[in-house]
């Protein structure tokens, strides 16, 4: 019999994704603030000529996770960047766009 090395068995993760959540929420504001043991991502839509926004989701993670999905942001934009070319920002701009208007008309 030949002496066989098994290899350990990655334990597998089964992820649901509720029909109400699959739909996905826009957000085109983001503020993250924190504190010594978490991180608060608060995802805003605002909406032209509107003064007020609502918070639309929270995503509350510890220090650690907002490291690992820094990385992973940062490796999904180079991934991104690679196959449909650079992403271009714009210049420096009021991070609450109160006024903003929209550039195509319907």
């Amino acid at each position: 019999m030949a002496d066989e090395t098994k290899k350990p068995q990655k334990q597998q993760l089964n992820i649901e994704l509720p029909e109400d959540v699959a739909d996905g929420v826009y957000s085109n504001l983001a503020i993250i603030s924190h504190s010594h043991s978490e991180f608060v991502v608060d995802f805003i839509r605002l909406l032209p000529n509107v003064p007020k926004a609502k918070v639309k989701s929270r995503v509350v993670i510890t220090p650690e996770h907002a490291k690992r999905l820094l990385k992973a942001l940062a490796d999904n934009i180079e991934k991104f960047e690679a196959q449909h070319g650079p992403i271009k920002e714009k210049g420096p701009q009021n991070p609450f766009p109160m006024n903003f208007t929209p550039t195509a008309q319907a």
